[in-house]
């Protein structure tokens, strides 16, 4: 599997989450849809491991463990969010889209690790 299809794979699961959990919180509380929205988007928006990024680094160099931990909230939020939203066949699918992503980022997650630390500013 390419790069290409491991960040698209990953990018639809972080679409997911960024759009199934503010969707699925709305009902009980605005606030914490919007916090939802704001944690899922701004965290990994904010804080990113240097050169994992095509477009650039973000304003906060974490190392790759913290840019690990960043997507598994997302795969979580996913996962939670589309069971309590979707029929069972979707919320299954999405499920399986989300254990699969960290089977096959594998090379990314052993670059995160063993990448060493940059220089901070």
């Amino acid at each position: 599997m390419t790069d290409n299809t491991r960040g698209a794979l990953r990018f639809l699961a972080e679409l997911i989450a960024w759009v199934a959990t503010p969707w699925a919180l709305w009902p009980h509380s605005p606030a914490l849809a919007i916090g939802a929205v704001l944690l899922l988007i701004g965290l990994p928006t904010l804080f990113s491991t240097p050169g994992d990024r095509p477009g650039g680094d973000s304003p906060f160099p974490v190392p790759g463990a913290v840019t690990i931990l960043l997507v598994l909230l997302q795969l979580a939020a996913a996962t939670a969010s589309s069971w309590t939203l979707l029929p069972t066949w979707p919320a299954a699918a999405i499920t399986a889209l989300c254990l699969t992503i960290p089977l096959t980022d594998h090379p990314r997650r052993h670059r995160l690790l063993t990448t060493p630390p940059a220089p901070t500013r």
